[in-house]
């Protein structure tokens, strides 16, 4: 079963992902969203960080590739594409991509489809999840698209995939945790 399947079988998890938007200046809005999940923050942050993997994991993203930095730092390149009402919509852009501690990922918009784009995964333990603990996945994401998009388009399309994204890192995680647990047994 894809992480597509997965998501549609699922579809009532999603309640357990809280976000919200917020307008900002003009055309730019700011999702916001996080998850409890109930594996460790390395687990998470595994999966965060398994960025060639990010087509498996996020369902509108197809395709990311590592580029050259000029600094040697993180820059990736993502293929987004969405169908909706029958079409077909595709974004590219090309991120810098830092991450903070084992517990912060910050990405900035380098070139693309969007004229800002920039987003933040946050981790944070949760000792009362469980016995075992778990952690806290907050996402922001600041978006301003350009002209040739809707505006009211963009911040459907999000307000959907936002939260699908969520979920989709805790199926991930769930995922590879039952196959090194079926492994180690």
């Amino acid at each position: 079963m894809n992480i597509t399947q997965m998501l549609e079988n699922n579809r009532e998890l999603l309640r357990d992902v809280q976000g919200s938007i917020e307008k900002l200046d003009g055309r730019k809005r700011r999702f916001s969203a996080q998850i409890q999940i109930p594996y460790s923050s390395k687990q998470v942050w595994q999966v965060l960080t398994d960025y060639e993997a990010f087509p498996e994991v996020f369902p509108n993203l197809k395709n990311i590739r590592r580029l050259e930095h000029p600094t040697g730092n993180l820059r990736l390149e993502h293929t987004m594409l969405k169908r909706f009402m029958g079409l077909d919509f595709k974004a590219c852009m090309v991120l810098d991509v830092e991450e903070i501690g084992s517990n912060e990922i910050r990405e900035h918009l380098v070139e693309g489809d969007f004229k800002e784009f920039s987003s933040c995964w946050r981790l944070t333990p949760i000792s009362t999840l469980l016995e075992h603990g778990g952690v806290n996945l907050a996402y922001e994401l600041i978006v301003c698209p350009k002209n040739i998009y809707p505006v009211a388009l963009v911040e459907y399309m999000l307000s959907q995939d936002v939260p699908t994204n969520l979920l989709a890192i805790s199926q991930r995680v769930k995922a590879l945790s039952s196959i090194k647990n079926s492994q180690t047994s």
